[in-house]
């Protein structure tokens, strides 16, 4: 079992490899029957579900019903943004693994329907997850700020965070992910109206300071008075 970061990173870093390739996503493939031993001893394991863009979850014929469902509540805890999909041999559909762009930091990204799951359930995993959610525009001085500081301070930690941005006065949705202290952002297609506009962000790392992450974004709303 290896660290995914610093291979993902080589993608964004190495100029020669990112003239010809393209990391198209991360797809962790976990054993329904040793995983939760796994997890529990492996960091390298955990990091691997935080990175992940699809679980691939193998073996299950060899738990009972309740394990994998076990299994599969903590692995979206980890990771609430991965599919996780039940294989026989690693039998799956190519489709839902290849070319879905969901690495590509200049892909349109739409975030996925379940991308707010439940996150309030404590464990003792290292790689945890959260996600930070507001309706009230964001100010972009105040947000390059904010992430600026946590990645030099937390960059270390911070495996994966990936979401969808209401800068004031931009009329289009800002999309952006990171890895680690890398991170970029692009303008995206255009807000569909006033009741959409939404800030939604996605942090998966280990031992984040979630309070601190929150009360740092709130800084970053704009004031009602200048809202208009």
């Amino acid at each position: 079992m290896a660290d995914p970061a610093p291979v993902a990173q080589t993608f964004f870093v190495d100029d020669t490899v990112q003239a010809s390739y393209v990391l198209d996503a991360i797809v962790t493939v976990v054993d329904a029957k040793h995983a939760q031993v796994q997890l529990s001893e492996h960091h390298e394991a955990q990091e691997q579900v935080g990175f992940a863009d699809r679980i691939l979850m193998s073996k299950v014929d060899l738990v009972s019903r309740e394990e994998a469902s076990q299994l599969a509540a903590r692995l979206r805890q980890m990771n609430p943004r991965a599919p996780i999909r039940p294989v026989h041999f690693g039998e799956t559909d190519l489709k839902e693994l290849l070319d879905i762009r969901s690495f590509d930091l200049n892909a349109i990204i739409d975030i996925e329907p379940d991308f707010l799951a439940d996150l309030a359930h404590e464990h003792d995993d290292d790689v945890t997850s959260f996600v930070y959610c507001t309706k009230v525009p964001l100010d972009r001085d105040k947000v390059e700020e904010f992430f600026s500081e946590m990645v030099a301070t937390y960059g270390p930690a911070m495996l994966r965070y990936k979401g969808m941005l209401d800068i004031h006065g931009v009329d289009r949705r800002t999309v952006f992910q990171g890895v680690h202290m890398i991170f970029g952002a692009n303008i995206d297609k255009p807000w569909g109206g006033i009741d959409e506009r939404e800030t939604k962000i996605v942090f998966i790392g280990k031992q984040l300071p979630a309070d601190l992450f929150r009360l740092g974004l709130d800084n970053c709303m704009i004031r009602e008075d200048l809202r208009q």
